[in-house]
């Protein structure tokens, strides 16, 4: 199976050259600088219904209820959940206690509707809509479109949870005793920790978000060229070494979050702040800084990173590397992997480094929106049924494969989703160079736990395994960044107007020298056509 599978564990992705074209296509887009209105970016739909059936299984919350067909509106990332029509020889044969196959046939929403109508005996009817960005779906909320369920990432969901735009999960969604509850059955204890920790307004994530995917982010960097301790500093991406070389991501967030990291480099990598035995709550505070001698030193820092990238970019740095035009990019984990495999297909091979001060760790989740759901029952106990679905381990596997991010969903009882990173990342039976990789915080909490070990090529070290399951040295630095108040939040965004717009006193002298020859070339092709003019009149 190993050889047979060589090529699908490259990358465990479908559709790659149609996915690079899109990457070129958004690169040139930005370096056209064409605004598109929020309100029909990423905007496409695909509506597709089941069987009719009988109700049962609501969710009991006290509000309406129908026995009529269930419509569900669900808005999801683009390229963000599995379309089927795969081909057989695409099937993934597993190594787990039941050698499951993996094989999609048809969409996950097809398959969703036709398990909830032989589950539950209800109808359901998916309308299914994507998006581009977390801000193109909150103008479309803004401007009265209507979702039941959508899968933002945690900025934006604590975002909504602050403005109180949100549906709780129902009690039942949480009872790990019913056996269709896959999310609360499989979700990794990290993550779960981490959604049960975090709070807005001191409610905690998991009241209103189920997680979906998840990651770090740091740099992916061309080995020959750049060195492991380079990348692993946030501090390559303001280094003239490599200007124009490198490319940094086209959001505020993000780029504030490297800022930080460069800013606090000497903070956060202080010998005794290392040692800390609260070394996570350390970091968590130095990099929600907002105050505004803090945000002041991160401007000037990000026009320098301006200043010395090649691009700001929030989808063509893939791309970018693949082809060689800059040597590192700010890039998420899932990307990474992308961005690793692309690569490697024309025997380009690149590395993953996840900077030694910090890293974000990110998700994107599942919520409810209380002007979709509007106290229907039946509707809400769809949409938690949907969450519950796109849990269950094969179909978990199926989404990986599909878009090439990292679940949320450990598997619980089942080994499926472990024995998929087997065979991804497992090294070749006849492999001579390898290493013992544990992956045990993940799949059971305990890092040390022997049956959570992939024996992998040494190369993955720093390439795809290492930034889908990042080692525990790296989750150790691993931060939220917060969801900021309004106050900060304005301060922030006019810290990232600053940088983004046209700035007049970062020219040098050269620069001035040879737009006040432009200005003087101009002036002269004016009066010369003016004086030909008066000519022409006097004859």
């Amino acid at each position: 199976m190993r050889t047979e599978k060589k090529i699908e564990k490259l990358f465990c992705l479908r559709n790659q050259e149609s996915r690079l074209a899109k990457a070129v296509i958004a690169g040139a887009l930005a370096l056209l600088i064409i605004p598109v209105p929020a309100a029909f970016s990423g905007n496409t739909a695909l509506t597709v219904s089941a069987a009719s059936g009988e109700e049962s299984g609501q969710a009991e919350n006290g509000g309406k209820s129908s026995k009529e067909k269930v419509t569900l509106r669900i808005a999801n990332w683009e390229e963000y959940i599995d379309e089927g029509d795969w081909d057989e020889e695409e099937a993934i044969e597993l190594e787990d206690e039941e050698n499951t196959v993996i094989l999609g046939e048809n969409s996950m929403v097809e398959d969703f509707e036709e398990w909830y109508r032989e589950t539950y005996g209800i109808e359901v009817d998916v309308e299914y809509s994507t998006f581009g960005t977390n801000e193109d779906l909150y103008n479309q909320l803004t401007l009265g479109n209507d979702f039941d369920l959508v899968c933002p990432s945690e900025y934006m969901f604590m975002k909504l949870i602050a403005e109180d735009r949100l549906q709780p999960l129902s009690e039942e969604f949480f009872d790990e005793e019913t056996e269709e509850n896959y999310y609360i059955r499989g979700v990794s204890d990290y993550i779960r920790n981490i959604f049960d920790t975090n709070t807005i307004n001191g409610e905690p994530w998991s009241r209103y978000a189920a997680g979906y995917m998840w990651g770090t982010t740091g740099i992916v960097y061309n080995p020959e060229e750049i060195t492991k301790e380079e990348a692993s500093h946030w501090a390559i991406l303001a280094d003239p070494k490599y200007r124009g070389q490198v490319t940094i991501k086209d959001n505020v967030r993000d780029s504030y979050f490297a800022a930080l990291g460069i800013l606090n480099e000497d903070e956060l990598l202080d010998p005794e702040s290392l040692r800390s035995p609260d070394r996570l709550e350390r970091i968590a505070e130095v990099m929600n800084r907002t105050d505004e001698k803090t945000v002041a030193a991160a401007e000037d820092i990000l026009k320098q990173m301006k200043e010395n990238a090649y691009s700001f970019e929030s989808d063509s740095g893939k791309a970018d590397m693949v082809t060689g035009k800059v040597l590192a990019n700010y890039q998420w984990s899932g990307d990474a992997v992308y961005t690793l495999d692309q690569a490697e297909i024309d025997d380009y091979y690149l590395a993953y480094a996840v900077p030694e001060e910090c890293t974000n760790v990110w998700f994107d989740g599942w919520v409810m929106l209380k002007d979709g759901i509007d106290g229907d029952t039946a509707k809400q106990h769809a949409a938690e049924a949907f969450i519950n679905f796109m849990s269950r381990p094969d179909n978990v596997v199926r989404n990986m494969y599909y878009i090439g991010y990292t679940s949320v969903i450990a598997g619980g009882d089942s080994d499926i989703i472990y024995a998929y990173a087997d065979w991804c990342y497992g090294a070749e039976e006849d492999a001579e160079d390898t290493f013992e990789y544990p992956v045990g915080f993940f799949f059971s909490g305990d890092n040390s736990d022997p049956d959570y070990v992939i024996t992998a090529e040494s190369d993955q070290a720093d390439r795809q395994l290492f930034a889908q399951y990042p080692p525990q040295d790296v989750l150790e630095r691993a931060v939220v960044m917060q969801y900021f108040d309004k106050e900060n939040n304005q301060r922030i965004n006019q810290m990232w107007v600053n940088v983004r717009c046209f700035d007049l006193a970062s020219l040098s002298w050269q620069d001035w020298a040879k737009i006040g020859a432009g200005a003087v070339i101009l002036l002269a092709a004016v009066m010369i056509f003016l004086k030909r003019d008066d000519v022409f009149r006097k004859r």
